[in-house]
């Protein structure tokens, strides 16, 4: 069986002499382009305003410059650093005919020197560097983030959303209870769909009632409130639709499958397949690794220990499975992975279950790959009655 690559090196061939090679260092106000042409000594660099056909032009030009050279591009790769932009201009690029990556930011070496320096020059420069030993192959130099299209993207828009309306739903919670604190009042819900109607008839410890100002803020709270929870309604209505519409087709068919796990729920399902499982995942390393469950040892010499987790990887995944893997042992406690758990913590303090529940995690995480890739269902897991 072929594995898909894991993009930590270019599998085509390079030949210097007819690519054209392209890094753009980009920012706010400014892009800055560095390039490697065919017949041309000199290693062109030139700022740009944020356009994209402007860009193209310059690439164009330069182009030109080999063709005058003598020498016939063939091959024409440019590559930026994933951040604020995303991923439209690869996408934009590649329309355009342009071979595009997006380099990981995280897997580019940087100096440790305590000063160093950093300029726009000097990192364009380091992109350009590690990009080239990319191309030719060698491993280490950097990693490359796979494009999604479009539809992907927006796909993690609704369960993103409805996280931060969750936090935000929280903060508002807080800020009237913490308000109500300040006064003596104590045991007063304002999550409570009534509560605003008990809201006149709070008293402080002296039987005086909430101070004009307090009150008209705890309301405007409230009033918050309620449109963060019609909104988040909102959203989990449009998903449940969603699912309903096309349920054996593509992402929609892993959550369901995940769903009927007994202990996981729609939100956590919809969240793990956007984020993570439908993503073209090499091996059980590479799913882990993108979790960022995976450990981080420090071995010199003699020395050997572990730093803990390499939490590298999406940390809304992380979240999330942390969180699964408690719910997990409560409702699937006959499975082999509860078991497994069981029996490496039985007698054993805080810290150790701590551990071993990132542990689970992962093999948690392993075990649903699997079960939406080959339909492979991790033994002794309980499955919800299918409807009739």
């Amino acid at each position: 069986m072929i594995q898909p690559n894991d993009l930590s090196r270019s599998l085509a061939p390079f030949v210097q002499d007819k690519t054209l090679v392209a890094v753009i260092e980009l920012s706010l106000s400014s892009w800055l382009v560095a390039g490697v042409v065919p017949g041309v000594e000199r290693q062109p660099l030139k700022k740009l305003e944020p356009d994209a056909a402007g860009l193209l032009r310059l690439i164009q030009r330069w182009r030109d410059e080999a063709v005058r050279a003598g020498r016939a591009v063939e091959r024409i790769v440019v590559a930026y650093e994933a951040g604020r932009d995303g991923f439209w201009l690869a996408r934009w690029l590649r329309a355009h005919a342009i071979e595009t990556h997006v380099i990981h930011s995280t897997s580019v070496a940087v100096s440790r020197e305590h000063r160093r320096a950093k300029t726009d020059r000097l990192d364009a420069a380091m992109l350009l560097r590690v990009f080239m030993g990319w191309l030719r192959g060698e491993r280490g130099h950097c990693g490359m983030v796979g494009v999604p299209t479009i539809e992907q993207e927006d796909a993690k828009r609704p369960h993103r959303e409805r996280e931060n309306l969750v936090g935000e739903r929280t903060r508002i919670i807080n800020r009237m209870k913490a308000a109500l604190i300040r006064l003596g009042i104590r045991g007063f819900k304002p999550e409570l769909r009534r509560a605003p109607n008990k809201l006149d008839g709070l008293r402080t410890p002296e039987d005086l009632p909430i101070p004009p100002n307090t009150l008209n803020e705890i309301r405007r709270d409230l009033a918050r409130l309620a449109m963060v929870r019609e909104q988040i309604d909102l959203i989990e209505q449009a998903r449940l639709e969603r699912i309903e519409q096309a349920p054996e087709t593509g992402p929609n068919a892993m959550v369901r499958l995940l769903a009927s796990i007994v202990g996981v729920g729609i939100e956590t399902a919809d969240m793990l397949v956007q984020e993570v499982l439908s993503r073209n995942l090499r091996d059980r390393r590479a799913v882990a690794r993108y979790a960022g469950l995976t450990g981080s040892p420090d071995e010199s010499g003699s020395k050997r220990r572990e730093k803990g987790l390499a939490k590298s990887g999406n940390a809304r995944v992380r979240r999330g499975l942390i969180q699964l893997a408690w719910r997990f042992l409560l409702f699937q406690k006959d499975s082999a992975l509860a078991q497994w758990y069981r029996a490496r913590t039985e007698g054993a303090k805080g810290a150790r279950k701590t551990i071993m529940i990132v542990a689970l995690a992962r093999k948690l995480l392993i075990a649903m790959w699997r079960m939406v890739t080959t339909g492979e269902i991790p033994h002794g897991v309980r499955l919800r009655a299918a409807a009739a």
